[in-house]
């Protein structure tokens, strides 16, 4: 099959795709474009964000910023008041957070009470805890962790974008990403709804830290070269931008109950493919992709418009991209 009927097949059964971006061995072998993109525009990467999120960790403990992922949440907020007979929060870490495993009250993610909020991160913290304690269990969070854009702001001093910016995306040659704020709940659902390119901006709280959980606009290119980095154990351009310890432990997969999630593990924010062959992803709703399969040295990135409940993407990678490259 030729790039023509490749991009055919693409409009055809996957047409939310807006661009496509692969590599084998380090050499791009591919590169395309639907849906009015071109492959210098950007789009919203929905959860994608939070893989992207666990490297920004990474680089902190690397430099000695954060100390451990085993540091309590609590320690880098001392001044906030913990509610009254809540003891389970005194006990939660930045692991708890970075593998889905913390504790929250009340069930779902509390969408409009931490977005309608002064402060995303103090009223995330309001959430977490409760009186089942540490239970381990798998609880998955798009907005809840923005406590940990919290943590990485205590730590470095440094806004979201302003630390991704110089020690994750200027290395690799991303273009430098702005502040996005929403000035009204309407604003922040077409943000995140929106069919059209988006420019290189990360949705942020009014305190201008980035959520962590979504809104994170890149494109397929740019995640390409965060996969590219990672199956390179964190190099790329002959500079080490994250250690190979934090990959490696960034992808150690840990089991996750339950079926609503394909069987797949976890890692610290990322999904764990196979834990035989230790392919990885970045993903996020409407197929958002960064897929890492480092026994066949690919990595094929997919950026897409806004379409709820696409789940197949790896499937349609592996089936139909992967062994075309």
């Amino acid at each position: 099959m030729n790039k023509d009927e490749l991009h055919k097949l693409i409009e055809t059964e996957q047409p939310n795709i807006c661009q496509l971006a692969a590599y084998k061995g380090g050499e791009e072998v591919y590169s395309d474009c639907w849906n009015g993109y071109t492959m210098n525009d950007c789009a919203h990467v929905m959860s994608v964000t939070k893989s992207v999120f666990a490297l920004l960790i990474g680089i902190a403990i690397d430099k000695g910023q954060i100390k451990s992922v085993d540091d309590k949440v609590l320690d880098y907020f001392p001044e906030y008041k913990v509610k009254r007979g809540e003891k389970t929060i005194y006990d939660v870490t930045i692991k708890h957070l970075l593998t889905m495993r913390a504790p929250y009250k009340g069930k779902g993610d509390p969408w409009s009470k931490v977005c309608s909020s002064e402060n995303w991160t103090y009223t995330s913290l309001d959430f977490l805890g409760g009186r089942q304690g540490l239970t381990d269990e798998f609880r998955y969070s798009s907005v809840c962790i923005h406590i940990l854009t919290g943590i990485l702001y205590k730590a470095t001093g440094m806004i979201t974008v302003d630390y991704a910016n110089k020690f994750l995306f200027e290395p690799l040659g991303i273009p430098p990403h702005g502040v996005f704020i929403a000035k009204s709940a309407e604003e922040h659902k077409q943000f995140t709804i929106e069919k059209l390119p988006k420019k290189a901006v990360w949705f942020s709280d009014r305190q201008n830290l980035g959520t962590p959980g979504y809104g994170l606009c890149l494109s397929a290119g740019d995640m390409a070269k965060i996969g590219l980095m990672c199956l390179n154990k964190g190099e790329f351009g002959g500079q080490q931008i994250v250690s190979s310890k934090w990959i490696r432990e960034m992808t150690e997969p840990r089991t996750v109950e339950g079926r609503h999630f394909r069987g797949m593990d976890y890692g610290y924010l990322w999904w764990i493919i196979s834990r035989k062959k230790n392919i990885y992803a970045a993903i996020g709703n409407s197929g958002n992709v960064i897929y890492i399969n480092p026994e066949k040295k690919t990595v094929v990135a997919v950026a897409s418009y806004f379409k709820p409940t696409v789940f197949d993407r790896v499937d349609f990678i592996q089936r139909e991209i992967e062994p075309r490259l």
